[in-house]
Order: structure tokens, then sequence, then C-alpha cells
């Protein structure tokens, strides 16, 4: 989606700031993945925290895609938006009692279980429902994801999941309540990877768990490898359809599996970040004694992942094709973490103006915040509901 597809004069006409997603990229995006995982048998869930926008949910359970959820909240937005129940987990570490309940209401798939206490909890709910819950362990195989300290989940220190020296302890503990069935285990190391060669060090390592297990009798039907395929943050245009041929072939070639164990993979970012961009107004260009700065409309409230992450996204001055100027692009929220980008070359700016923040459909319009009494933003379709 390049700087002369976006629908300007109709963006004009709109309140800013919003979120605009292009359908058509992600019908492809979401046709990429269901080819790519069936050349293997493989089941894909969508990550529902990377974006919940019920528009875009309903879309990908139209295509059979499960849903990975870490709340009830995201259960009951899964089950509303058509996602089969056989194929919703449910992971987190501070599950509540509502929340289980509500999980075991709706029939769903299985629980990613992520400590003893948490296991014992499902285990007297399920019971007391006249019920058995399906669980996973969530495991931290302690796999180094080379990604932002943020979002590295999948190391001995983090919150996440079982430490392997527990492992043991824990599927005994497991077998023992009469309200739960052991199905599988559960990796997730991160987030923004795009090294190929970190998700084969993950299949070597789970394959060292899985045989290790196996010698002391205990197999599995099914292994979730999570998700943490990155995108291309820096040149979106180029590489709109993330490495999915590279990614499930890495797991394919390499996890050691007989013929009824499954595969299950939790894509977020991968299925949606491409298709959104957030569209902002420039407020002012202010011009101090070294810098400028393009004050926006939009904020950290809309687009949190610079100020929590320094993360980076393109951004354009599609409005604009006059020669190039250097900004600080920043927000109006009353914090200094409120920049998006610092010394961005773009197109000479001036008031009223619009930017394209792109690459901001996952952990953009779903992180939103009312901070400063801000109004939430606005999304559109290129062509579906609120389209424009």
């Amino acid at each position: 989606m390049s700087k002369g597809n976006f629908p300007i004069d109709k963006f004009q006409k709109i309140q800013t700031p919003f979120y605009y997603y292009d359908m058509e990229l992600l019908d492809k995006t979401l046709t990429t993945v269901k080819e790519e995982t069936a050349k293997y048998g493989f089941t894909e869930h969508y990550a529902i925290k990377a974006n919940a926008n019920p528009t875009l949910l309903k879309h990908i359970a139209s295509y059979g895609f499960g849903a990975d959820c870490v709340s009830g909240g995201e259960v009951k937005a899964a089950l509303e938006a058509g996602f089969d129940p056989a194929k919703i987990v449910f992971a987190g570490v501070g599950k509540a009692d509502w929340e289980i309940e509500t999980a075991l209401d709706g029939g769903i798939f299985c629980f990613n279980v992520e400590s003893v206490p948490e296991a014992e909890i499902i285990n007297a709910i399920a019971g007391a429902k006249g019920k058995k819950a399906c669980v996973e362990i969530r495991v931290n195989p302690n796999v180094d994801a080379h990604t932002h300290a943020k979002i590295t989940t999948g190391l001995s220190e983090n919150k996440f999941g079982i430490n392997l020296s527990q492992l043991p302890m824990v599927i005994g503990k497991i077998e023992s309540l009469e309200n739960l069935e052991l199905i599988g285990l559960h990796f997730h190391i991160g987030s923004q990877i795009t090294d190929m060669h970190v998700f084969e060090a993950l299949c070597t390592k789970v394959n060292e768990i899985v045989e290790e297990l196996a010698s002391a009798g205990r197999t599995f039907s099914n292994l979730n490898f999570g998700g943490g395929l990155g995108i291309d943050y820096q040149d979106p245009d180029k590489h709109s359809i993330p490495q999915f041929k590279e990614y499930f072939k890495v797991f394919n070639d390499n996890v050691k599996r007989s013929a009824n164990v499954k595969l299950h993979f939790e894509l977020g970012r991968a299925i949606v970040a491409q298709c959104g961009t957030l569209i902002s107004k420039v407020l002012y260009i202010k011009e101090g004694e070294v810098k400028k700065f393009a004050i926006l409309d939009a904020g950290f409230t809309e687009l949190i992942r610079p100020a929590m992450y320094d993360a980076y996204h393109s951004i354009e001055n599609i409005t604009s094709n006059d020669a190039e100027d250097v900004y600080d692009v920043v927000g109006p929220i009353c914090e200094s973490s409120d920049v998006f980008a610092k010394e961005r070359k773009l197109n000479k700016a001036k008031r009223g103006d619009l930017f394209a923040l792109r690459s901001a459909g996952a952990y953009g319009e779903v992180m939103a915040s009312q901070y400063n009494l801000r109004t939430l933003p606005k999304a559109y379709f290129s062509n579906n509901q609120n389209s424009i």
C-alpha cells in the first residue's frame, strides 16, 4: 500500500486521528497463511491481543483460523466473532476465576497453563462444573529470541511459563488432577523475530525436551509453538507479506514428530500489522533553534509502541510532494515520551497535512487509551463496514 494508494480525498473529510485497514492486503495475508499451513497440516490460531477490532476478528474467523486468547474478554470476543470454540486456546499467567469459567462454558480447545496453582484452580472450577479441561503446559525453553527485552518471553527469568528444571514435577502434578487432561506443550519465545535461525534453535530445543520426556514414558499429541514472526517496519511496501513460507518450512523441516502429533501456531502481528495505518493530521510546525517539530493530532494514546518500545514506524506525509525536510514527529500528549520519530526525513510539512504511520495494524488500535481524556480513534476499512 504505497502513498498513491491511500484515498486521500476521502481521508480529508474524516476526523483525525483514525485507523485505516487495507482489507485487500489482509485477505492476501490470510490466504498466504492458509496455503502455507495446509502444506504441512499445521493449525493456525490468530493472536487476538494484536488487534481485537470486531470487524477484523469476524473477517479472520471467516477464514477458519483458530484464536489465541490471553484474557476472558478475548475469549468472549473470539466466540462472538465466530471462531470455532474447538480451535480457541487460552494463555496467560493470571487467569481469574471468571475468565476460567467463561472459557469452560464456551467449550474452548485448551488452556495453556503457566503454574501449578493455576492448574489446581482450573481443576477445581472444572470439577465444580462437572467438566474436564484440556490443558497444555507452557514451557520456557530458554531460547534467546534476540529481540527487544520487553517482548522476549522464553527465557528462564521471564514471568511466563514453566522452567525446564520444574517440568517433570509440573507434569506429574497435572496428571494427578482428575479434572484436567494434559494434551500438549506450549512454547512462545518472543515477538518481532525475523531471523529464521532463532526458530531453528527453538525446534532443536523442543526436540530435546520431547525426546527426554518420551524416554520417561510421557508423550503428547499437540505441540504449540506460539508466534513471534516479525514484519518489515522499515519498508512495508516492499515486504507487505511476512516470511510465512520460510517460517512454516523451518518447523516442518526441523521438528521431529510422529504422524499423530499436531503442530499449532499463534500468529498475531504477522497477520494484521501491515494492513493497518494510523492517519493523523499536522496541527503545527514548530521551529526551534536546532529542530523542527511536526506536531500531530495523534499521540501515544493512539499508537504507544514508539514510546513503550522505542519502536520504528515508517511515516509518510501523504498530502505533500514538496522537497524533504527533517522533523521530530511528536504528538500532543503531556508527556516527553510522546514522540513517534526523531530527525525523520519527510516531504515538507504544513498545518493540515495528513501523515500516515505505517505498519500499525498490530498493537496500535488495541492498545489505544483515553489518557488526557482523549477520544479513542475510530476505524475505517477499504472494503468493509465503515468503508470509505
